[in-house]
Formats: structure tokens, sequence, C-alpha cells
């Protein structure tokens, strides 16, 4: 037994030792709570039920009715819609600002500090002071600059009406997540090599359309994929911004999965059939992460036909 234990010392399992704690810590806090949601989704718990000491197995009950749901079906709907919207726009303009950040200027690491406070304040009070800037009262902001500007006539019921309620959300959104992508690929931008760009312009003639196709996009894909993956996991799971500025309002125009879970819950006490939507949104979560670790092992999610950088449309030499 001495000599088991002396023998596992004496490798890497060593290593094991310093992750157990970790191991420990992920599998009381998030696997057990993730297994016992399971469970209490294959039950039927309510507000009158939650006591029992034997609760009613019912299977894939909850699952097929709230497949049925045509609440359940607006959210997936409005989800999907909500994270491609965000993570589209936010990204493009994300990138705009890291490639123009990149270059050296004056006041340019100050500025690009200061954008990041979007970033760093708490979605909550996010959430509040978009709801603020979009009311129709006086400190309604957004409809007294769009009056200024002679652009309506009269204020807009902008968190009352189900598409310019959905809008709000995904340009409060989108003010959040810009600063995230802006900072990632900024600071991928910052390790390429800058003989790459140097050989393509003098050995290949490559203007600079043809270095952000050729070498910026094809050696920056590891992190544009970690942040489109990152993006996506987070705006997904979306909630705190939802619940303070529409609680999925109206009329469930902007209600997502995340949201309707919760007012399953806690709102209308069918604790099984919120504990169902939210294995729904942890299966859609999962799948994508495991298309995301396949394709990097693969060699890219991203699939980007790459060339040599140095050799860009080489042109041939003139003979005087």
């Amino acid at each position: 037994m001495n000599g088991s234990r002396k023998k596992f010392f004496q490798h890497d399992n060593i290593g094991y030792l310093f992750v157990l704690p970790a191991l420990i810590f992920m599998v009381a806090l998030i696997g057990y709570p993730i297994i016992s949601n399971f469970i209490l989704s294959f039950q039927d718990v309510t507000a009158m039920t939650m006591n029992a000491a034997n609760k009613d197995f019912v299977g894939f009950d909850n699952y097929i009715k709230l497949l049925n749901d045509e609440v359940l079906i607006k959210s997936i709907f409005n989800t999907i819609l909500f994270t491609v919207a965000c993570i589209i726009v936010q990204f493009v303009i994300g990138f705009a600002l890291a490639l123009f950040f990149n270059k050296k200027f004056t006041f340019a690491k100050p500025i690009r500090g200061l954008m990041m406070v979007s970033w760093m304040v708490p979605i909550t009070i996010t959430a509040l002071m978009y709801k603020f800037m979009f009311s129709t009262n006086v400190g309604g902001v957004i409809n007294y600059m769009l009056q200024s500007l002679h652009i309506i006539d009269a204020p807009i019921d902008w968190l009352t009406s189900p598409v310019s309620a959905f809008v709000a959300l995904v340009i409060a959104n989108i003010w959040i997540g810009i600063p995230f992508n802006m900072i990632l690929l900024s600071t991928g931008l910052t390790t390429l090599p800058k003989d790459v760009y140097e050989s393509s312009s003098i050995d290949g003639g490559a203007n600079k359309i043809q270095q952000f196709f050729k070498i910026t996009l094809p050696m920056l894909r590891p992190t544009i994929e970690a942040v489109l993956i990152l993006g996506l996991i987070y705006t997904f799971k979306v909630f705190d911004l939802v619940y303070v500025m529409t609680k999925g309002g109206p009329s469930n125009s902007t209600q997502v999965l995340s949201t309707y879970s919760y007012k399953l819950s806690f709102d209308l006490f069918k604790f099984s059939e919120g504990a169902t939507v939210a294995n729904i949104l942890f299966i859609i979560l999962f799948v994508v992460s495991l298309l995301y670790i396949t394709g990097t092992r693969k060699g890219g999610c991203l699939r980007w036909k790459t060339q040599k950088y140095y050799t860009i449309k080489a042109k041939p030499a003139q003979i005087e």
C-alpha cells in the first residue's frame, strides 16, 4: 500500500490532488443543482405538492406538454432571434473598434478603457437606465432626442409595443456586448506577427483589404470562434436585462426561455414546468458547447480557406 502511494506521488498524478478542490466545488454547486433540476422536471411539483413526501412521477409529460405550448415556442423563437441579432451587430461593431484602437494614436488606451464602462456596469443598473431612457415620461431621453431632431412628432411607447420593446432590448444588450467583443478581439490582434504583413506587402503586393481577408481573419480565427461562442452562451441565457425592462411583455413578445422558466416557477408556482424549460435551455447550450469543442479539435468551427501569408497575389518580376 505504501509503495503504491509513493508511486502515485512520484508521477504526474499529483496534479489530480490540486484539481480535487475545484472538482468538489463544481460537483456540489453546479452538478447537484443540474441533476436535481432534471429530477424535478420528471415530477409534478407545484406550490401545493412541493412539501409532499412522495412526489408524483410523470415521466416526459412536462416536456410533451410544454413542447405544445405556444408561449414556449414563442420564447424559443425570441431567444434565437435576440441572440442572433445581438451577436451580429455587437461583433461587427466590436471588431471595427478593435481594428481602430489597434492603431497607435494619442489617447487610444484611455478611450478604450472608458468604453469598457458599459460592460463593467451591473446589468441590472444598465436595464434600469435603458428602461428610463425608453420611457414615455419627461425623462425619456430617446423620445426627447428623436423629437428634437424632428424624426417623430409624438413620443413612442417603446416598452409597451411588441416590436419596439424587442428592439429596445436588443439595443441595450448590444451596448453591453460591444466592449466585450472589442477587448477580446483587440487582444487577439496584438498577438499577430507584424512581419507577416510586411512580407505580404513587399513580396506579394497585397493591399489593406487583401491583408484583412487573407491574413487577419485566418490568423485571428481562434479568437473569433471564442468570442462568438462566449457571446452566444451569454446572450442565449439572458435574464436580468429582459426581466427588469419588460418582464417578457407585452403579450410575451419579449419572453425568452430564462424569463419563461422564472415565470412558471415563481409567478405561477409550477416548479416542475419551470425546471423543464430550464432544462431545455441547458440542453441547447450543452449541444452548442459540444459542437464548439468538436469543431476546435478538428481544426476550427469556421472553415476559412487560408493561403500562404507571404505570397498574396505576387506580382511577376518586371524586366527592364
